[in-house]
This record gives structure tokens, C-alpha cells and sequence, in this order.
């Protein structure tokens, strides 16, 4: 396969990956059972400041890539892309879908939203674009203070879902079933599509972390 036409496929993961990853956290808006932890953040941003959600994370993740400053993280064509695609597709597909009512409809959306955000998460991951902002945040300080990334995640997270709640985010059983079930969802894609041939290494782009390391975020 040639460079260009791998360079292609990878571009095809990472876009595909992102409008999906915004597209399946619409899903979970909409099902109000429960956010994924930024979200519930973003969600509670939105009801105090008017903004749309989209919006709101597009700001919060252009924020939290500053932070990548200091701690001497590198950016790369996925993580600048993250901030941006992400967000918009969130507000596309909650524009889109209609309101909806009673369990019979809300559970299947839920369920639906984490299988595909896990999908959205092999693609995006296996494309070797760089880190989302958030979880750029969490390497750079593993880098900076050594803690591990397993104890600075759940500290970020817990933070930012309690902070979210208390400003009007939906913490629900969404929330504790996105949390159990998309580390083994996202692994499982991510064998799927990183099973391809390893991506032409002299594309000067910044690779992304190690598979097993984060989430896209």
C-alpha cells in the first residue's frame, strides 16, 4: 500500500472516529440516564451559561489543551481535530434527533450511545494521530508528578463529574454503565482496527499513546 493511501485510511479512522465519538455522546444527551464524566461537566456548563453542550466542550477542550503548556506536551493533527469535531457533532446529532419519551426508548439509546462511543474510541485511537486534549492532560501530568495514570484518571474524573452535577449535569446509571463498559468496548475495537498493517512512520504527524494507555478524550 502506498504512503499516500495509508496516510488516507488513517485520516478516514480519525475523522470517522471523532464525528462518531460526538454523534454516539449525543445519544447519551438525549437518552438522559446518565453522561459520560466530561460530559456531565460540559452538560452543567451548558445549563449555566446558555451555550450549547458542543459548545461547551469545544471551549473546555481548547482550555484544557492550553494546560498542555507547561506540562510540555505535543499536540497533534488528532488532538487539534478532537476539540473541534467532536463538539459539533455532538450538537449536529441532538439537533437532529428528536425528543424522546418513556424507558422503552431512552434504555436502547443509552445502550446504543456506549457501544458506538467504543467503536468511535478503536477508530479514533487506531488512527495514531495524537491524544485528545483531556487525556493529553492526564499523560503529561503522569510525565510531570509520576503518579499513575489509573489514580491521576480517576481523580480528573471523579472531579469533573462532581463539579458537572453540582451544576445541573445528569449522573445516572449511563454514567456507571459508560464507566464499566467502555475500557473492554474500546479494546475490543481497537484490536479490530489496529490489526492493519502499522502506518507509514515517516508521515510527520505526531503518533498517538500507546492503545492500552487512555481513551480519547
Amino acid at each position: 500500500m502506498s504512503t499516500r493511501s495509508r496516510l488516507g485510511r488513517r485520516l478516514t479512522r480519525l475523522y470517522a472516529g471523532l464525528a462518531l465519538y460526538g454523534a454516539s455522546s449525543g445519544l447519551l444527551v438525549e437518552a438522559g440516564l446518565g453522561l459520560e464524566p466530561w460530559n456531565v461537566l460540559h452538560q452543567g456548563l451548558a445549563e449555566l451559561t446558555g451555550l450549547t453542550i458542543g459548545v461547551v466542550s469545544i471551549i473546555i477542550g481548547a482550555a484544557v489543551l492550553l494546560l498542555w503548556i507547561p506540562l510540555r506536551q505535543r499536540p497533534g493533527l488528532g488532538t487539534v481535530s478532537n476539540v473541534f469535531v467532536v463538539g459539533l457533532a455532538m450538537d449536529a446529532t441532538l439537533a437532529l434527533l428528536p425528543d424522546v419519551h418513556g424507558l422503552a426508548v431512552r434504555i436502547p439509546l443509552l445502550v446504543a450511545g456506549v457501544v458506538l462511543n467504543g467503536l468511535a474510541t478503536g477508530l479514533y485511537i487506531s488512527a495514531r494521530f495524537g491524544p485528545g486534549p483531556r487525556d493529553g492532560l492526564m499523560t503529561g501530568l503522569h510525565r510531570r508528578t509520576g503518579r499513575s495514570i489509573r489514580l491521576l484518571r480517576t481523580a480528573i474524573e471523579l472531579t469533573v463529574v462532581a463539579t458537572g452535577f453540582a451544576l445541573g449535569g445528569t449522573v445516572g446509571v449511563g454514567t456507571v454503565l459508560y464507566a464499566v463498559a467502555i475500557g473492554p468496548l474500546a479494546q475490543l475495537f481497537l484490536r479490530m482496527f489496529d490489526a492493519a498493517p502499522a502506518p507509514d512512520r515517516s508521515t510527520p504527524v505526531a503518533d498517538g499513546p500507546p492503545p492500552r494507555a487512555i481513551l480519547p478524550g
